[in-house]
This record gives C-alpha cells, sequence and structure tokens, in this order.
C-alpha cells in the first residue's frame, strides 16, 4: 500500500496550484490538483486523498460549502485557504468542520508545516505521521485520540474533526490545569496565536456542543475568565 501522503489541492488560481504541488512534491508527498469543486469531486471518487487543501473562493461552488458537504460523509483533513484580512472566513472554515486555515498571501513552507501537523495524527501514513497518544474515559466518555473516536456514556459515537480531537487529546492530557489560549494553540497547531485569533474559541465551543449536558453551562470544560480554559473532569488513560 502507498505510504505516502497524497495532498489534493483545490485552487482556482493556476499560478499558486502549480507552485504549492512543486513544493509540496519536492519535498516528498504526493500532490494531485483540481481547480473546481467538479474536478474535485472525480478526485475523491478515483482516488485515495489523505488530506484536502481548500480554498475559499472558488468558482461555482465555494469553500464553505465544500468543506460543509465533505463533512457531512467523511473525516478526510480539511485545510482552508482565506483571505488574511478576513477573520469572518477563519472563523466559519473552522465551525464547518476544517481542521486548520491559513491566510493568503502564505509561504509554502508554512502550508507544508500545516499539512504535517494535521497528518501526525493520522495512524495510516507511516512512523513519520504516527500518534502514540493512548485512550482515555472521562465522565462516562470514551476516546481514542489515535483514531479521533468518541463514545458518548450511552455508546453512542460522536464524530470529531481532526482539530476537535487535537483540542480533546490537549486538554484531557492537562485535566485539572488551566491553559491559556496561546497555550492551547501552540500545542494543537505548534504555532502561536495572533491577536485576532479565535480557532481555539470556536473550537471550544464545538466540543462543547458535542460533550457537556448543557453547553450553555458547561462543566467539563470551564473558562477562567482572562486566564483560559480547564479540562475538569477525572481522566482515565488506558
Amino acid at each position: 500500500m502507498e505510504s505516502t501522503p497524497h495532498i489534493l489541492i483545490v485552487e482556482d488560481d493556476q499560478e499558486i496550484r502549480t507552485l504549492v504541488a512543486r513544493y509540496l512534491k519536492a519535498n516528498g508527498l504526493r500532490v494531485t490538483t483540481a481547480p473546481a469543486a467538479r474536478e474535485m469531486d472525480r478526485i475523491l471518487q478515483e482516488a485515495r486523498i489523505d488530506l484536502l487543501v481548500l480554498d475559499v473562493n472558488l468558482p461555482g461552488e465555494d469553500g464553505f460549502s465544500i468543506c460543509r458537504r465533505l463533512r457531512n460523509s467523511t473525516p478526510l483533513p480539511i485545510i482552508m485557504l482565506t483571505a488574511r484580512t478576513e477573520e469572518i472566513d477563519r472563523v466559519l472554515g473552522l465551525e464547518m468542520g476544517a481542521d486548520d486555515y491559513l491566510g493568503k498571501p502564505f509561504s509554502p513552507r508554512e502550508l507544508l508545516a500545516r499539512i504535517r501537523a494535521v497528518l501526525r495524527r493520522r495512524p495510516d501514513l507511516g512512523p513519520g505521521y504516527r500518534s502514540d497518544r493512548r485512550s482515555r474515559q472521562f465522565a462516562g466518555w470514551r476516546f481514542e485520540p489515535l483514531s479521533a473516536n468518541l463514545s458518548s456514556p450511552s455508546g453512542t459515537r460522536v464524530p470529531l474533526t481532526g482539530a476537535e480531537s487535537d483540542l480533546l487529546a490537549v486538554l484531557s492530557d492537562n485535566s485539572g490545569r488551566i491553559l491559556s489560549r496561546d497555550a492551547l494553540l501552540d500545542l494543537t497547531r505548534g504555532r502561536a496565536a495572533g491577536p485576532f485569533d479565535r480557532s481555539v474559541d470556536v473550537l471550544i465551543s464545538r466540543l462543547r456542543q458535542k460533550i457537556e449536558v448543557d453547553p450553555r453551562d458547561p462543566q467539563l470544560i470551564r473558562t477562567i475568565r482572562g486566564n483560559g480554559y480547564l479540562f475538569t473532569a477525572e481522566v482515565q488513560v488506558e
């Protein structure tokens, strides 16, 4: 089986597609490109893709619509490319299930770093991308970071995006400790937060919707005003 991660870039700007594809290939990744949704859908049907790099501003079906559609049917990791000045694009992308975002203009080196960070949790992509995080239980929930599987106290499987799984892993690894937004972003994405970066807040909100009895009055993930977030549940690691 082919072990080299296969990246699909969906970007309507041919110059950007060519530049990024050339750089990623030079750094050991398999790369396929598409200019729009129709070509992307055909490629997804014909080939195994390990990660999707998706531009927001595409002709026809835009990146937000594509992300929402794919997230309803596949756990395929998605990194969205957004306009640097449009913070709402980044928030919307995360709310629709993207694993990460990168503002334009960007360097191919930074995109490569983001791709590698997202792929590290995939257990099937070889030793360079393998996670060794163990399963754990908390408040009746069972969570397997390696496969991003989360089961409720009743046994119902609750789907997680890769970014949500990363965040829950960090929170449950640090139960009882207050973690700042900067610390959470660094631990989950390997980068510092920008002055207007709301990605952690968006992901916290999404996790609360999935694991809290009442997301409006969260008990498992508490906000510590002025300091960050606290995961309160006792965690048993297997």
